[in-house]
């Protein structure tokens, strides 16, 4: 669910209170899972993970130079497929950053299953379009869905979607079933008219579910069904760029009729693409110093960065959909998930202020991974359960 960060010691020295960040609904209803707008990193240099962190970040340090820096000037070297060039970008301590997951070791890490249903069935996810979207929008954020069970290596080749979601569906429930590699599209539904407004909350996001159900643009699907509603650039939401970039959860019965898990994610392009569709915006306090902003893949800076927050909160919402399967933490109000271990890794060399090795096209457009009809994404890794550690298809080792 979108990500929200530790209450545990995790990889991040610094556990951070997810209350700081995420406010409740109101009512004080338990709140949907938020993958963080990034916040500010302060290191208290006490306690073991921190000596543990410090050690890393002086390790890291030390082998930078092999990933493609050298006297802080990237430099890059050449690949095999159609001559991208791999590169490992440091980039200027986002806005708000907390995260520091590296991805290696995890005897910090008590990732655990609490019992509850994964989404073990073929996978049917129902878009809701909210506002205003153009078609190639649209078209842009169905490619990447359709991606996750493109597995034909000419359509698309690797390191491909679909590879990244092979690490998702290690995850299981406790019969033994993986979380299934079909996903369709099962249905759309337009709400042009912004039926619940231009500003939405946690609880009236719910409103928009129901509107969409009650319409009958498609079925209520209980068994196999996801609804993801993707609000467009006007749009503003409770928490949106100051503390979540994404989030997800499950309907009441009271709002919607139906207890049906549900994602939401926001276009952030004119609101706050330096946090929500970092890197490919970088906050306007730099001034021009330091790194720039990265080329986005598909030249859409506020649709790119939606795409990594889908994966993200599809990856959550398929490993916990009821909020009782796999997390970390002891509180399941405020979890730490499968997309939230690798929050900001990319390739292999992630963490310390870098995001890992990537790709650049003959463009200069940044990606990690391919989909279908030619399209290129940057989506960060996933926590794999078998490696216990970070884990992506265009991993260098």
């Amino acid at each position: 669910m979108a990500a929200v960060s530790s209450q545990f010691p995790s990889l991040n020295p610094n556990p951070i209170n997810p209350s700081l960040y995420n406010l409740l609904p109101p009512l004080l209803l338990p709140h949907p899972f938020n993958l963080k707008a990034p916040t500010l990193l302060i290191l208290p240099f006490m306690s073991s993970f921190v000596m543990y962190g410090t050690l890393l970040n002086l390790f890291l340090l030390l082998i930078v130079p092999q990933f493609g820096y050298s006297n802080g000037s990237p430099t890059q070297q050449t690949l095999d497929l159609q001559n991208p060039k791999f590169f490992n970008p440091k980039l200027p301590p986002r806005t708000l950053s907390s995260n520091k997951k590296f991805e290696g070791s995890s005897d910090l890490v008590n990732l655990r299953y609490h019992m509850g249903p994964v989404l073990s069935s073929p996978i049917n996810i129902y878009l809701i379009w909210y506002g205003k979207w153009a078609p190639s929008q649209q078209l842009l954020i169905k490619d990447f869905l359709l991606s996750v069970s493109t597995f034909n290596h000419r359509a698309a080749p690797s390191p491909s979607v679909a590879e990244w979601w092979s690490t998702v569906s290690l995850y299981t429930d406790q019969t033994g079933a993986n979380i299934s590699r079909s996903v369709l599209i099962a249905g759309e539904y337009s709400d042009r008219k912004y039926s619940q407004g231009t500003h939405l909350t946690r609880l009236s996001i719910q409103d928009v579910i129901a509107e969409a159900v009650k319409s009958k643009p498609f079925t209520v699907d209980h068994k196999k069904g996801i609804y993801l509603v993707l609000t467009s650039v006007d749009v503003t939401m409770q928490d949106f760029c100051r503390a979540v970039c994404g989030f997800h959860y499950f309907t009441f019965a009271s709002k919607v009729g139906y207890t049906l898990p549900y994602a939401w994610v926001g276009n952030s392009g004119k609101q706050c693409p330096e946090v929500c569709a970092y890197p490919f915006a970088v906050p306007g306090y730099m001034g021009g110093s330091g790194a720039a902003a990265l080329k986005s893949p598909n030249g859409d800076i506020g649709v790119d960065g939606m795409i990594s927050v889908i994966g993200h909160e599809l990856a959550e919402l398929s490993s916990n959909p009821l909020v009782n399967a796999w997390y970390a933490g002891e509180d399941p109000v405020a979890p730490t998930e499968i997309g939230d271990l690798c929050e900001g890794l990319y390739g292999t060399g992630g963490g310390g202020g870098y995001m890992g090795q990537v790709m650049k096209d003959r463009d200069g457009r940044t990606y990690n991974l391919n989909g279908r009809r030619g399209r290129k994404f940057l989506v960060q890794w996933i926590w794999s359960p078998i490696l216990k550690a970070c884990a992506g298809p265009n991993a260098m080792d």
